[in-house]
């Protein structure tokens, strides 16, 4: 029988390991399944562009492999048996039962509320594509003046702010943060953030606790208030509890830790990747969520596993980063070159071709995804019986 590979979520980290296990391995020794709730890849990364109402291409799962040999999936996943090796499915055909032999996990992340009452009821979010569509609904139905708060001051919170505000130019854009809004870009990037902010109208309110949100406006721990007709939430992300379910050692946040290799501490038949695994980066400091983050991850994880299943050398290096990109709006844009462990430099690109070259670098991480078996050598390896390699293989 043939060695069963199971990949559980198909964004960026997902995908990838997919198509790229796909381009290294006999495809009559192992059955590569992809299980995913939507029937597309959504480019997460420009789900504040949908928000505000532009449309994103169509890149549907079943195309995106077609001839690679990997399976797609649609359902949801409700549970991981991590000992008996099976994932709860619950589809259009009701609930099922898969096995594996391999298991990668990389379910993703949502939106965390951290505990702040009224975000569930009345706060919209740009974490998901469904969210992120209803979130557009409703700015369509705004009249002109109508008030939109945006609540953080990380790269997603200011994306959306950004994006909101020039594609509503009759709305009133506002964004508040806890702490400071892009203050650990450096002075450069942060005058221009500031110079784009007052352009586009976009109020900011700083050392703004939100303790509530309500329907029509949010209240900050210094118990002034913010209208809102609309509150964006984007202060953070949360993994699904999935994971925390299962016997598989997770830390605190419920993210399955995991070595090098992208490989469990706990299980080794299991990988992660994305924003659902904890993993060190430079330093050993843990690897941000982010796009930036989940494609090299997954990189490492299926070459990871491709080398065991293949008794090869297991190749191991350390993720290090180079750039943050931030788009602000469609016409500017933030390149922050930074460190292999993510500290800000004095080099910044920004203006219109700030936003060019994050326009290219979002371009060519959907490109790399949605054409998994062009971008590695075209041999694919046998597998081989080892303890190390697992269950199931095919001895060559």
């Amino acid at each position: 029988m043939n060695h069963r590979i199971v990949v559980l979520g198909a964004g960026y980290a997902g995908a990838t390991v997919a198509g790229r296990l796909a381009r290294r391995l006999h495809r009559d020794e192992v059955e590569i399944t992809v299980v995913n709730g939507d029937p597309e890849f959504v480019e997460r990364v420009r789900l504040h562009q949908l928000a505000s109402g532009q449309d994103l291409p169509r890149r549907p799962l079943h195309d995106l492999y077609a001839g690679t040999g990997v399976r797609v999936r649609q359902a949801w996943v409700t549970a991981v048996d991590a000992d008996r090796r099976t994932v709860a499915l619950t589809g259009e055909h009701g609930a099922e039962t898969l096995g594996y032999d391999t298991l990668v996990y990389a379910l993703g992340s949502t939106a965390a509320d951290h505990g702040v009452p009224g975000v569930a009821e009345h706060a919209h979010n740009v974490a998901g594509k469904q969210d992120a569509l209803r979130l557009r609904a409703r700015l369509g139905e705004l009249e002109p003046g109508g008030t939109v708060l945006v609540a953080g001051g990380g790269l997603t919170g200011i994306e959306a702010a950004a994006e909101i505000a020039e594609a509503h130019p009759g709305l009133k854009v506002a964004i508040a943060a806890r702490g400071g809004v892009g203050d650990w870009l450096s002075d450069k990037a942060q005058r221009h953030l500031r110079v784009v902010f007052d352009r586009l109208g976009i109020t900011v309110h700083e050392h703004a606790d939100i303790t509530r949100v309500e329907a029509d406006r949010v209240v900050t721990a210094a118990s002034g208030e913010i209208p809102a007709r609309v509150t964006v939430w984007t202060a953070g992300f949360t993994v699904h509890p999935i994971a925390a379910a299962t016997t598989l050692e997770v830390s605190g946040t419920g993210r399955i830790v995991v070595d090098g290799t992208m490989r469990s501490v706990s299980h080794p038949d299991v990988y992660a990747v994305g924003d659902a695994a904890l993993a060190d980066g430079p330093g050993g400091n843990p690897l941000r969520m982010s796009c930036a983050t989940a494609i090299p991850m997954a990189w490492q994880a299926a070459d990871a596993l491709a080398a065991r299943l293949t008794g090869r050398e297991v190749p191991e290096t350390t993720i290090g980063y180079s750039v943050q990109c931030i788009s602000l709006g469609r016409r500017d844009g933030i390149l922050q070159r930074v460190t292999p462990d993510d500290q800000v430099t004095s080099t910044v690109v920004a203006g219109r071709t700030g936003a060019r070259l994050k326009e290219f670098i979002c371009a060519g991480a959907a490109w790399s995804v949605a054409h998994p078996t062009l971008l590695l050598p075209g041999r694919r390896r046998h597998l081989v019986a080892t303890a190390e390699a697992g269950h199931r293989l095919v001895t060559r």
